[in-house]
């Protein structure tokens, strides 16, 4: 017997199943897995779903939609096989397994602690782990032991109970790793996805006050740089998710670092992504907000950053914006003002304003400008560990030497585009194009051959 709806699973008549296409995308899958429903219910609004049609799919009012997507926890465990069935969700893949829905309500800091399906017990586990490790030894299961299928995956992890500083360093830890990693191979923007999502959800466990806002500003801090990480790898939309994400926590304890980072950084994915225009906003936004930045902030002290390192590279930034809007005395401006300001000595992890004025020089012809700033700038990162930095850099420059006509330009070429092999970057590959553009005007067969190289490559997503 069905409860009245057309197919039998619980969904009301006339309302759609989710497109199957979003729910094999990586985020929502993290999104589900989690029940973190306000990202989830976000990216069904994104996708042609109003709030309206959302309750009436779940049975829920649409004041309690809006909740959810501020921020609201579901923990109901009726609910969440409601919502399942209402939006032709899995329940495996929520952690629901596949039995009717649970009456006890057995939940704790809002995720279930009921284990795997009750089909699946701890011997059959135990077995099929014996039968790969009998493929694994002998090339064929042990003897007396029978291959099992694919078992569901183990029930989620529980949340703490209370969170204490070990919480807090944890997820700092984390972001310094995902940030080197980075910096290093290339970012990984579902690694460091997944890593704010775990991280977002220890902000819903109780814990001290002082304790609960320096986790909030932690978490934070991984949302940016998993906007940076998205923003590497050309996916505009998750960069803005997370940067938004980060600037809403930093708003919400008043970390002015923090709110200055996540502008400038969604200013300049504005401004790359094509719209100059918002860009530049953003980017002025962060300019302003550093100025709030406390003199004695702890970061400052370790060397992550300071109010004139984050303001002048927003002013560096704005140059680029104000350059591709055509505004080039202005650019000028801003560039000369971000030099006065700061300086980036080798000890400092980020921020290279010879780069930016490379480019600059570069875009405008003017070769003669260009390449000093691109060696300083080549000299800055040589001997360290960004090797994503150095490769945009040595791109630059290889094009410089290509365009000049001089005779170290094809090996410079040929380095900077073995060096963008070696990274996990869109941003690093589509930066080979001015570079393709440089060798295809030269006559000769190696520059002819290097360009087509690089083009490919420049296309193929890493």
């Amino acid at each position: 017997m069905t409860d009245g709806s057309a197919d039998g699973s619980g969904r009301q008549a006339g309302t759609p199943p989710v497109d199957p296409t979003l729910l094999v995308r990586p985020d929502v899958r993290a999104f589900l897995a989690v029940h973190d429903f306000g990202a989830f219910y976000r990216v069904l609004c994104d996708n042609g779903w109003s709030q309206h049609g959302i309750a009436k799919a779940t049975k829920t009012q649409q004041s309690q939609i809006c909740e959810i997507i501020k921020g609201r926890r579901i923990i109901d465990y009726r609910v969440l096989v409601r919502i399942a069935e209402g939006l032709g969700i899995p329940r495996e893949q929520m952690g629901l397994g596949c039995g009717a829905a649970s009456t006890d309500g057995a939940y704790a800091g809002g995720v279930t602690v009921t284990g795997p399906a009750k089909e699946v017990s701890a011997e059959m586990r135990r077995r099929l782990l014996l039968t790969a490790a009998g493929m694994a030894i002998a090339g064929r299961p042990l003897q007396g032991i029978s291959d099992l299928a694919e078992l569901p995956g183990p029930s989620p992890v529980h949340l703490p109970s209370q969170i204490f500083e070990v919480h807090v360093a944890k997820v700092h830890d984390l972001t310094r790793r995902l940030v080197e990693a980075g910096d290093a191979y290339g970012s990984d923007p579902e690694v460091s996805s997944a890593a704010a999502t775990w991280a977002t959800r220890l902000l819903s466990v109780p814990g001290a006050e002082p304790v609960k806002r320096a986790l909030m500003a932690a978490v934070a801090g991984l949302h940016i740089h998993a906007g940076w990480s998205a923003f590497d790898a050309g996916l505009y939309d998750r960069a803005m998710h997370h940067y938004t994400r980060g600037l809403e926590l930093a708003t919400e304890v008043g970390d002015a670092y923090l709110q200055a980072t996540a502008l400038s950084y969604a200013g300049l994915a504005t401004e790359e992504h094509g719209d100059p225009d918002d860009g530049l906003k953003m980017l002025q936004y962060g300019q302003v907000k550093a100025w709030d930045i406390p003199s004695d902030d702890v970061r400052v002290v370790v060397g992550e950053g300071s109010r004139v390192a984050v303001e002048a590279c927003a002013r560096a930034d704005s140059a680029t914006a104000l350059a591709r809007l055509g505004c080039w005395d202005a650019a000028n401006a801003e560039l000369a003002t971000s030099r006065e300001l700061w300086q980036p000595t080798p000890t400092d992890p980020a921020g290279d304003l010879d780069y930016v004025a490379a480019r600059l020089a570069l875009q405008r012809g003017r070769l003669d400008e260009a390449e000093p700033f691109a060696a300083a700038s080549m000299r800055r990162w040589g001997g360290g560990l960004n090797q994503r930095a150095r490769t945009w850099s040595s791109i630059v420059r290889a094009t410089i030497h290509i365009r000049a006509g001089e005779p170290d330009g094809l090996q410079l070429a040929q380095g900077s585009i073995t060096d963008v092999t070696k990274l996990s970057s869109v941003r690093a590959r589509q930066r080979l194009k001015p570079l393709v553009a440089a060798l295809e005007t030269r006559p000769s067969n190696d520059h002819r051959e290097l360009a087509r190289m690089a083009r490919h490559i420049a296309t193929t997503r890493a």
